[in-house]
């Protein structure tokens, strides 16, 4: 069995699917990094660590992943597995990685639900990761815990979202004594069949979409076709919550559009509130 504080989260990414900046941007958001106003910031990621055994499970492959798993290099843990959300481009492109053009894994661990397994079998370049077995997929079922080393259990908690290609889910983390809530994409809460607030009580700290901070942040654009909880919705539904319980809820994948992905007044405003923004190498101990 796992030791109080044997794991730890490290955050690797706090961006929406296509990172900060994001390609194509002329917008003042993005062109605050090319000037040198502001810092890259990678595609949503987390790592679950061992510090016993020095095993890491990713979770999502973004297109960051090669930033990402160095960063694990350095810290001087061996990666484990992939947990994987949906098949949205953020969230598993880079897969890509572990196949024979580059590092040629060998059965690497992707833990993924079923539509999401069999869009990976189906569809190259994929199916090649599959049929050369750099990877090997390891089905998911809908709130059934995957039990990994040491005691800590991993499960899968299906969400409403676009899915065109797969399901998609968030996870619970559960070690010893802390628990992790973790749903970087989500359509509004009220679509959810459960309830976020009760949820948060449930857990030590819950990581939540916060893609889009307010209803026109993309101009010209019909944002109901984007569904999102908006940050300021999250922070109203939530409003009531005791001080300690707001406190659990740490927000994540951020477009380049969110002005709370840096210093502003929205960001400020989150925090006044009394919820946090996460930064990446950010870690949360069990």
């Amino acid at each position: 069995m796992s030791k109080p504080d044997e794991w730890e989260i490290i955050i690797l990414g706090i961006a929406q699917d296509a990172g900060y900046p994001q390609a194509g941007c002329k917008k003042s958001c993005c062109k605050a990094y090319w000037d040198g106003t502001n810092k890259r910031q990678h595609a949503t990621c987390l790592a679950l660590l061992n510090r016993s055994t020095k095993q890491a499970w990713l979770f999502e492959a973004t297109p960051d992943i090669k930033y990402q798993m160095h960063a694990l290099d350095t810290l001087g843990y061996e990666l484990s597995g992939i947990f994987l959300t949906h098949a949205h481009v953020g969230h598993y492109a880079g897969l890509i990685h572990l196949g024979r053009e580059v590092m040629g894994t060998q059965d690497m661990p992707v833990f993924a639900m079923p539509k999401m397994k069999a869009f990976l079998e189906t569809n190259g370049p994929w199916s090649q990761l599959v049929s050369l077995n750099n990877i090997s997929i390891k089905e998911l079922k809908n709130e059934s815990p995957v039990l990994l080393n040491r005691g800590m259990k991993v499960t899968p908690w299906l969400v409403p979202h676009r899915d065109e290609y797969s399901e998609t889910v968030g996870y619970e983390m559960e070690g010893i004594d802390q628990t992790i809530l973790f749903i970087p994409d989500i359509n509004k809460w009220e679509t959810w069949n459960k309830d976020l607030a009760k949820e948060i009580k449930n857990v030590d700290y819950a990581l939540l979409d916060a893609s889009f901070f307010a209803d026109g942040e993309l101009p010209g654009r019909d944002m109901s076709k984007i569904p999102h909880p908006f940050t300021t919705e999250t922070m109203n539904l939530l409003k009531d919550l005791p001080a300690k319980e707001k406190s659990k809820v740490h927000f994540i994948h951020f477009n380049h559009t969110n002005p709370a992905l840096f210093e502003s007044p929205e960001r400020n405003q989150v925090f006044d509130r009394g919820f946090n923004i996460v930064h990446e190498g950010q870690m949360f101990k069990f």
